[in-house]
């Protein structure tokens, strides 16, 4: 293992804030991460409230939005990978996001 895989796996991401143009990730060794929200489009989609309903995983290796059904890892991130997800993939979960959302406001009406 050579020692930028080392140090990678080592690093941990301790918090998160996202925005409306940006994902920012704050490093167990103090770096912090600005990567721009449109590489990863279920966040770039997602209100502010379930943007912000996040948490750590595998104690830092990645983070999880459970409303938008999304997961990254600080390797992804490191590496400056975008979202892999396919167009087709994207296209089903907004059409299954809009059916859901107007169940909700049917039951709210």
């Amino acid at each position: 293992m050579s020692d930028l895989e080392v140090e990678q796996a080592e690093l941990l991401a301790t918090y998160v804030v996202v925005s409306e143009e940006s994902l920012t990730v704050s490093l167990s060794d103090g770096r912090t991460l600005v990567l721009p929200l449109a590489w990863y489009p279920r966040l770039k989609h997602g209100t502010p409230a379930e943007r912000n309903n996040w948490r750590l995983i595998g104690d830092g290796d990645g983070i999880y939005w459970p409303d938008l059904d999304e997961d990254l890892s600080v390797e992804g991130f490191l590496a400056g990978r975008k979202s892999m997800e396919s167009p087709s993939s994207l296209k089903k979960w907004l059409a299954d996001r809009s059916a859901t959302d107007r169940k909700k406001r049917r039951k709210t009406a």
